[in-house]
Protein backbone atom coordinates (compact mmCIF):
# COMPACT_ATOMS: atom_id res chain seq x y z
CA UNK A 1 0.00 0.00 0.00
CA UNK A 2 1.23 3.46 -0.83
CA UNK A 3 -1.09 4.87 1.83
CA UNK A 4 -3.23 2.95 4.29
CA UNK A 5 -6.99 3.14 3.78
CA UNK A 6 -7.80 3.15 7.51
CA UNK A 7 -5.21 5.28 9.26
CA UNK A 8 -3.88 7.25 6.29
CA UNK A 9 -0.19 6.52 6.91
CA UNK A 10 2.00 7.04 3.82
CA UNK A 11 4.49 4.20 3.47
CA UNK A 12 8.17 4.62 2.38
CA UNK A 13 7.50 3.33 -1.13
CA UNK A 14 10.66 4.79 -2.66
CA UNK A 15 12.88 2.96 -0.17
CA UNK A 16 10.96 -0.31 -0.60
CA UNK A 17 11.13 0.03 -4.38
CA UNK A 18 14.88 0.59 -4.24
CA UNK A 19 15.38 -2.60 -2.22
CA UNK A 20 13.28 -4.58 -4.71
CA UNK A 21 15.11 -3.11 -7.71
CA UNK A 22 18.50 -3.97 -6.24
CA UNK A 23 17.39 -7.58 -5.88
CA UNK A 24 15.63 -7.89 -9.23
CA UNK A 25 12.16 -8.23 -7.67
CA UNK A 26 9.00 -6.89 -9.27
CA UNK A 27 7.44 -4.24 -7.04
CA UNK A 28 3.69 -3.56 -7.06
CA UNK A 29 1.99 -0.89 -4.97
CA UNK A 30 -1.70 -0.39 -4.26
CA UNK A 31 -2.21 3.34 -4.78
CA UNK A 32 -6.01 3.37 -4.55
CA UNK A 33 -5.96 5.77 -1.61
CA UNK A 34 -3.08 7.99 -2.74
CA UNK A 35 -3.61 8.33 -6.50
CA UNK A 36 -4.88 11.84 -7.20
CA UNK A 37 -4.23 13.02 -3.64
CA UNK A 38 -0.43 13.08 -3.38
CA UNK A 39 2.32 13.07 -6.06
CA UNK A 40 3.48 9.71 -7.43
CA UNK A 41 6.62 9.26 -9.56
CA UNK A 42 6.85 5.64 -10.72
CA UNK A 43 10.47 6.10 -11.85
CA UNK A 44 11.73 7.76 -8.69
CA UNK A 45 9.83 5.24 -6.55
CA UNK A 46 11.12 2.25 -8.57
CA UNK A 47 7.58 0.97 -9.16
CA UNK A 48 7.01 -1.85 -11.66
CA UNK A 49 3.25 -2.15 -11.18
CA UNK A 50 0.73 0.26 -9.68
CA UNK A 51 -3.04 0.06 -9.29
CA UNK A 52 -5.44 2.98 -8.91
CA UNK A 53 -9.21 3.16 -8.54
CA UNK A 54 -11.54 5.63 -10.22
CA UNK A 55 -14.16 6.09 -7.50
CA UNK A 56 -11.51 7.00 -4.91
CA UNK A 57 -10.84 10.22 -6.81
CA UNK A 58 -14.37 11.31 -7.78
CA UNK A 59 -14.50 9.25 -10.94
CA UNK A 60 -17.24 6.70 -11.78
CA UNK A 61 -17.36 3.32 -10.08
CA UNK A 62 -16.36 0.27 -12.09
CA UNK A 63 -13.08 1.51 -13.54
CA UNK A 64 -9.48 1.12 -12.40
CA UNK A 65 -6.00 1.47 -13.82
CA UNK A 66 -2.94 -0.77 -13.81
CA UNK A 67 0.43 0.78 -14.60
CA UNK A 68 2.85 -1.80 -16.01
CA UNK A 69 6.48 -0.84 -16.51
CA UNK A 70 7.75 -1.80 -19.95
CA UNK A 71 9.37 -5.22 -19.81
CA UNK A 72 7.38 -6.41 -16.80
CA UNK A 73 5.84 -9.79 -17.58
CA UNK A 74 2.42 -10.60 -16.11
CA UNK A 75 -0.15 -13.32 -16.73
CA UNK A 76 -3.80 -12.26 -17.25
CA UNK A 77 -6.39 -13.56 -14.82
CA UNK A 78 -9.24 -13.38 -17.33
CA UNK A 79 -8.70 -15.07 -20.71
CA UNK A 80 -10.94 -14.97 -23.77
CA UNK A 81 -11.20 -12.31 -26.44
CA UNK A 82 -7.82 -10.76 -25.76
CA UNK A 83 -9.08 -7.31 -24.76
CA UNK A 84 -6.79 -4.67 -23.20
CA UNK A 85 -3.83 -5.88 -25.32
CA UNK A 86 -4.34 -9.40 -24.06
CA UNK A 87 -4.10 -8.42 -20.38
CA UNK A 88 -7.78 -8.67 -19.41
CA UNK A 89 -10.49 -10.16 -21.57
CA UNK A 90 -14.09 -8.84 -21.37
CA UNK A 91 -15.76 -5.81 -22.90
CA UNK A 92 -14.38 -2.58 -21.48
CA UNK A 93 -16.56 0.02 -19.74
CA UNK A 94 -15.76 2.92 -22.06
CA UNK A 95 -17.93 5.51 -20.27
CA UNK A 96 -16.34 4.74 -16.89
CA UNK A 97 -12.84 4.82 -18.38
CA UNK A 98 -13.45 8.24 -19.97
CA UNK A 99 -14.85 9.51 -16.66
CA UNK A 100 -11.83 8.13 -14.82
CA UNK A 101 -9.46 9.92 -17.20
CA UNK A 102 -11.28 13.22 -16.71
CA UNK A 103 -11.26 12.78 -12.93
CA UNK A 104 -7.51 12.15 -13.11
CA UNK A 105 -6.98 15.31 -15.14
CA UNK A 106 -8.91 17.37 -12.58
CA UNK A 107 -6.98 15.86 -9.68
CA UNK A 108 -3.64 16.51 -11.37
CA UNK A 109 -4.57 20.15 -11.96
CA UNK A 110 -5.86 20.77 -8.43
CA UNK A 111 -3.78 18.32 -6.35
CA UNK A 112 -1.27 20.69 -4.78
CA UNK A 113 -3.77 23.38 -3.85
CA UNK A 114 -6.38 20.89 -2.66
CA UNK A 115 -3.86 18.94 -0.56
CA UNK A 116 -2.78 22.13 1.22
CA UNK A 117 -6.40 23.03 1.90
CA UNK A 118 -7.27 19.58 3.25
CA UNK A 119 -4.13 19.36 5.40
CA UNK A 120 -5.11 22.62 7.10
CA UNK A 121 -8.61 21.31 7.82
CA UNK A 122 -7.32 17.85 8.80
CA UNK A 123 -4.88 19.27 11.33
CA UNK A 124 -7.57 21.50 12.78
CA UNK A 125 -9.79 18.45 13.20
CA UNK A 126 -7.04 16.33 14.75
CA UNK A 127 -5.85 19.03 17.14
CA UNK A 128 -9.43 19.86 18.10
CA UNK A 129 -10.37 16.26 18.91
CA UNK A 130 -7.20 15.62 20.92
CA UNK A 131 -7.69 18.87 22.85
CA UNK A 132 -11.44 18.62 23.47
CA UNK A 133 -11.76 14.89 24.22
CA UNK A 134 -9.83 13.40 27.11
CA UNK A 135 -8.68 9.85 26.45
CA UNK A 136 -8.34 10.37 22.69
CA UNK A 137 -5.40 9.31 20.57
CA UNK A 138 -4.47 9.75 16.91
CA UNK A 139 -3.92 6.52 14.99
CA UNK A 140 -1.23 6.66 12.34
CA UNK A 141 1.65 9.04 11.66
CA UNK A 142 0.94 12.67 12.66
CA UNK A 143 2.50 14.13 9.49
CA UNK A 144 3.23 11.30 7.02
CA UNK A 145 -0.45 10.72 6.36
CA UNK A 146 -2.96 11.44 3.61
CA UNK A 147 -4.26 15.03 3.52
CA UNK A 148 -7.85 13.82 3.94
CA UNK A 149 -7.56 11.22 6.71
CA UNK A 150 -8.06 11.44 10.48
CA UNK A 151 -8.34 8.29 12.59
CA UNK A 152 -8.73 8.22 16.36
CA UNK A 153 -8.91 5.81 19.26
CA UNK A 154 -11.43 7.01 21.83
CA UNK A 155 -11.17 5.42 25.24
CA UNK A 156 -14.16 3.72 26.82
CA UNK A 157 -16.51 3.74 23.84
CA UNK A 158 -17.32 1.40 20.96
CA UNK A 159 -16.71 2.63 17.45
CA UNK A 160 -20.00 1.44 15.99
CA UNK A 161 -21.93 3.36 18.66
CA UNK A 162 -20.03 6.53 17.78
CA UNK A 163 -20.76 6.09 14.07
CA UNK A 164 -24.49 5.61 14.74
CA UNK A 165 -24.71 8.67 16.98
CA UNK A 166 -22.81 10.82 14.48
CA UNK A 167 -25.05 9.60 11.66
CA UNK A 168 -28.08 10.86 13.60
CA UNK A 169 -26.36 14.25 13.72
CA UNK A 170 -25.72 14.30 9.98
CA UNK A 171 -22.04 13.31 10.14
CA UNK A 172 -20.77 10.43 7.98
CA UNK A 173 -18.00 8.45 9.66
CA UNK A 174 -16.65 4.92 9.84
CA UNK A 175 -14.93 2.55 12.23
CA UNK A 176 -12.33 0.15 10.90
CA UNK A 177 -12.23 -0.48 7.17
CA UNK A 178 -15.24 0.37 5.01
CA UNK A 179 -14.41 -2.70 2.90
CA UNK A 180 -15.08 -4.98 5.88
CA UNK A 181 -17.71 -2.99 7.75
CA UNK A 182 -19.92 -6.03 8.37
CA UNK A 183 -17.17 -7.91 10.19
CA UNK A 184 -17.18 -7.83 13.99
CA UNK A 185 -13.47 -8.55 14.36
CA UNK A 186 -11.24 -5.62 15.34
CA UNK A 187 -9.26 -3.97 12.55
CA UNK A 188 -6.10 -5.92 11.71
CA UNK A 189 -4.44 -2.60 10.87
CA UNK A 190 -5.03 -1.18 14.34
CA UNK A 191 -3.94 -4.43 15.98
CA UNK A 192 -0.75 -4.36 13.89
CA UNK A 193 0.20 -0.89 15.18
CA UNK A 194 -0.14 -2.04 18.78
CA UNK A 195 -3.72 -1.35 19.83
CA UNK A 196 -5.49 -3.88 22.01
CA UNK A 197 -8.71 -5.43 20.59
CA UNK A 198 -10.92 -3.30 22.84
CA UNK A 199 -9.03 -0.20 21.74
CA UNK A 200 -9.32 -1.13 18.07
CA UNK A 201 -13.08 -1.44 18.51
CA UNK A 202 -13.11 2.15 19.75
CA UNK A 203 -11.68 3.60 16.55
CA UNK A 204 -13.23 6.39 14.49
CA UNK A 205 -12.25 7.40 10.97
CA UNK A 206 -13.22 10.80 9.60
CA UNK A 207 -12.39 11.57 5.97
CA UNK A 208 -12.27 14.97 4.32
CA UNK A 209 -12.96 15.70 0.68
CA UNK A 210 -13.16 18.29 -2.04
CA UNK A 211 -16.38 19.72 -0.64
CA UNK A 212 -15.43 19.72 3.05
CA UNK A 213 -15.49 23.25 4.47
CA UNK A 214 -14.10 24.71 7.69
CA UNK A 215 -17.65 25.03 9.03
CA UNK A 216 -17.97 21.25 8.70
CA UNK A 217 -14.89 20.77 10.90
CA UNK A 218 -16.31 23.22 13.44
CA UNK A 219 -19.58 21.30 13.46
CA UNK A 220 -17.82 17.97 14.10
CA UNK A 221 -15.75 19.49 16.89
CA UNK A 222 -18.95 20.78 18.46
CA UNK A 223 -20.83 17.48 18.20
CA UNK A 224 -18.23 14.75 18.76
CA UNK A 225 -17.20 15.64 22.35
CA UNK A 226 -20.86 15.58 23.43
CA UNK A 227 -21.40 12.22 21.72
CA UNK A 228 -18.37 10.70 23.44
CA UNK A 229 -19.43 12.09 26.82
CA UNK A 230 -22.92 10.63 26.37
CA UNK A 231 -21.64 7.20 25.32
CA UNK A 232 -19.10 7.01 28.12
CA UNK A 233 -21.85 7.48 30.69
CA UNK A 234 -23.61 4.35 29.47
CA UNK A 235 -20.60 2.36 28.22
CA UNK A 236 -20.09 -1.12 29.74
CA UNK A 237 -16.39 -1.00 28.86
CA UNK A 238 -15.59 2.29 30.63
Amino acid sequence: MHANNEIGTIEPIEEIGKICKERGIYFHTDAAQSFGKIPIDVNKMNINLLTASSHKMYGPKGAAALFIRKGTKIEPLIHGGGHESGLRSSTVNVAAIVGFAEAARICKREMKKEAQREIKLRDKLINGVLKKIEGSQLNGHPKKRLPNNANFWLEGVEGESIVIQLDLMGIAASTGSACSSEKLEPSHVLLAIGLKPEQAHGSLRLSLGRWTKEKDIDYVLGVLPKVIEKLRKISPIK
